[in-house]
């Protein structure tokens, strides 16, 4: 964590960063005008985010700090001062320092951000006093949050109060304290790795897209200069101390102008004008935008606002913001036509000339003529041989099922991948394990420091200890009991109490595709494809392990192991053929296999199985065919005896007039969630795995 304390002596000047001329804008209206709201730059890796935003600290003027102080009190509000201030009054020493800087860990607890209470002081002298959290230490300086889309739910919140008030309220461990809590907030992001928010996206009053500089010259100054600041800081920063003096008078002029800055009444209807003409949501927009076309006036050295300086800004404001226009309704339908009396409808079928016969009509329709071999594709689900019923029915309890011809030769086709769609949020229940790991999906108890405080249990040496509950259960016994010297509270081993502490935690999800024939009926697989990418991408961002299976043929493939690479999977899946017979009973045999090794690494894991298939099966483990449907089934049952694993069956069978529900007898011998293909694109399939199996 970088604060006011450290010397900023191998800080990359931000005069010296080449290209990025929206960030470098963006940072500076925020230094000038706190009220224009954080700043979010959003772009590649590598691109100088961090760099900037560290660059901008030291070009900020200093304030007015009172010696010891880690509240940042201003020395004109006495009413917000912190109790060690409050106690000095007028005999506090008030220096000018840089203003603090501090740096978000994405780990940071809950204690580390919003601050908890004074252990030291809670032992020692028996009181409760807080403990100042980075939301109350960051006031009136920069709270800098790298890959800030990365951070925890409840840390989000955390910032999002703060942000909104203008203070931070410490409501825990008999502690109800309100800090001030003003600070600029920028914030990095890579937008490959997930979005933000809504809510904290608006939060940010400027937004910036942030991308690498495509110009050789540019690219190769770049180098040279970087390479110029490894070899020698000091001389470095030397060499642009003039450009660097400049922007800090610049920003310390603006500052003492803004409070002077006048906006004429047109260019504040310019500015909702622009708004409405946007379609940004609710009115954030329109006072970010104001503010923001001040700090520019102010920078310029201007006192009145112009329509220039509003479209100067409204690009960092409302690039994030703008959503698209709402379609137009539809146009009313056509008045009815006037309806004719009886005797003018005799009348006008009387003078209507009668149809001529159609010559080229026959009397009977004539047979379709059969596609030419090199015109055929992969069988329509209705005209598939594999889905028709045979003559004397079918009995699935003995292992009957739709005839099939041998389609080991059939040619192979593969599908483009289907049109994408946001996904729901894909979790499963919480339990009460403890686990470790990293990642954005469930909720799951950490024996970690890290993550949300949500209760206290026994001391099992897993977690932290719990000062507020153990203190709680050591009360009742102080009367009777010797405090040792210089403590306030006598503790015992029985007292000690840990904290449970919950994080999101990333899955292992394996997606068992049937590659078959029967796949290519009616672009079944491309709607699959599109479904399951969807999904990876999802994963990607949630931080998830990915594994692709397929079966097709005589074989199930391992197309792609455990990974967290989206781009692999996509170009895998884009890939993936279909044609042949369907070996479900290997398909079963390799998932379980790679699920059980997940499990012998990790016992606490928690793997997905997600079945994309209509049930089907004619060929068994050693090609026999005789009872392949019996012998799936009977695997089935085996992999849901593993009760770590949820399993999922997606039934790609359309619904007809005659239709055979073996994905339904799939899921029950799996005891999966069921549901047919087309909910796919509803996104019912992330509703279903949220069930406890």
């Amino acid at each position: 964590m970088l604060s006011h304390n450290e010397a900023p002596r191998r800080l990359y000047p931000l005069a010296a960063v080449v290209g990025q001329a929206s960030l470098k804008k963006a940072l500076l209206i925020a230094a000038v005008n706190p009220l224009s709201g954080g700043v979010l730059a959003r772009g590649e890796k590598g691109a100088a985010k961090s760099t900037l935003a560290r660059g901008l600290a030291e070009l900020l003027p200093p304030i007015k700090l009172a010696a010891g102080c880690a509240y940042g009190c201003e020395p004109d509000k006495p009413q917000f001062w912190c109790p060690r201030c409050q106690a000095l009054g007028e005999s506090n020493s008030w220096l000018a320092r840089p203003r603090p800087f501090l740096t978000l860990p994405l780990n940071a607890t809950e204690d580390r951000v919003a601050g908890g209470l004074d252990f030291e002081i809670a032992l020692s002298q028996g009181s409760r006093r807080e403990s100042p959290g980075l939301l109350v230490q960051a006031h009136r300086g920069i709270l800098y949050v790298d890959e800030v889309n990365l951070l925890d739910d409840h840390i989000v919140d955390l910032l999002l109060d703060a942000a909104g008030s203008g203070q931070n309220s410490l409501e825990r461990e008999g502690l109800s304290v309100k800090r001030p809590a003003r600070f600029l907030l920028i914030g990095t992001m890579n937008p490959e790795e997930g979005e933000l928010r809504p809510q904290f996206l608006d939060r940010f009053g400027l937004s910036v897209l942030v991308e690498s500089e495509k110009d050789l010259d540019l690219r190769v100054n770049l180098i040279r200069l970087r390479e110029e600041f490894e070899a020698d800081p000091e001389a470095f920063r030397d060499r642009f101390r003039p450009e660097s003096e400049k922007l800090k008078s610049q920003i310390l002029k603006a500052i003492q102008i803004l409070p002077l800055v006048e906006t004429p009444e047109r260019v504040r209807k310019f500015i909702a004008e622009l708004a409405l003409a946007k379609h940004v949501a609710g009115h954030r927009a329109d006072l970010f935008l104001f503010e923001a076309a001040r700090s520019l006036t102010a920078l310029a050295g201007r006192r009145i606002v112009s329509e220039a300086e509003v479209l100067e800004a409204a690009p960092l404001v409302l690039a994030h913001r703008q959503r698209e226009s709402a379609p137009p309704p539809p146009p009313p339908p056509p008045p009815p036509p006037p309806e004719n009396s009886e005797d003018d409808q005799e009348k006008s079928e009387e003078n209507d000339p009668p149809e001529p016969p159609d010559q080229n009509q026959p009397d009977s329709a004539p047979e379709e003529t059969p596609p030419k071999p090199e015109e055929a594709e992969p069988p329509e689900e209705d005209n598939d041989p594999s889905e028709r019923e045979d003559e004397e029915g079918l009995d699935p309890d003995q292992n009957a099922q739709p005839p099939e011809p041998d389609l080991s030769d059939l040619s192979e086709k593969i599908f483009e991948i289907g049109q994408t769609f946001r996904v729901r949020r894909l979790e499963v229940a919480k339990d009460r394990l403890r686990r470790r790991g990293s990642g954005r999906r469930s909720r799951s108890r950490v024996n970690q420091k890290q993550g949300r405080y949500v209760k206290s249990g026994p001391n099992d040496g897993q977690g932290d200890i719990a000062l507020d509950a153990t203190i709680r259960v050591a009360a009742p016994y102080q009367k009777t009991r010797t405090r040792p010297e210089g403590l306030a509270v006598a503790l015992r081993a029985s007292d000690i109490r840990s904290r449970i502490r919950e994080k999101k935690m990333g899955h292992h999800l394996f997606f068992v595709v049937d590659a078959s024939g029967s796949m290519g009926a009616r672009g079944r697989m491309a709607a699959a494809k599109g479904a399951i990418m969807s999904l990876l991408l999802d994963a990607y961002q949630k931080r998830d392990q990915v594994a692709l299976l397929s079966f097709r043929r005589s074989e199930a493939t391992i197309n792609l192991p455990l990974t967290s690479s989206a781009h692999l999977a996509g170009r895998l899946l884009a890939e993936m053929p279909i044609g042949g017979r369907t070996p479900l009973a290997k398909a079963l045999v390799a998932t379980s296999q790679e699920v059980r090794n997940v499990l012998a690494k990790n016992p606490l894991a928690r793997p997905i199985v997600i079945f994309i298939t209509d049930g089907r099966a004619n060929v068994g483990l050693n090609g026999d065919q005789s009872q392949p449907l019996k012998e799936a089934w009977s695997l089935a049952r085996i992999l849901a005896q593993e009760r770590r694993v949820k399993s999922l069956v997606v039934d790609t069978e359309e619904k007809s007039l005659l239709t055979f529900d073996l994905a339904i007898r799939l899921a029950e011998a799996l005891e999966a969630d069921y549901f047919k293909i087309n909910d796919l694109r509803a996104q019912t399939l992330l509703d279903i795995i949220k069930k406890e199996g």
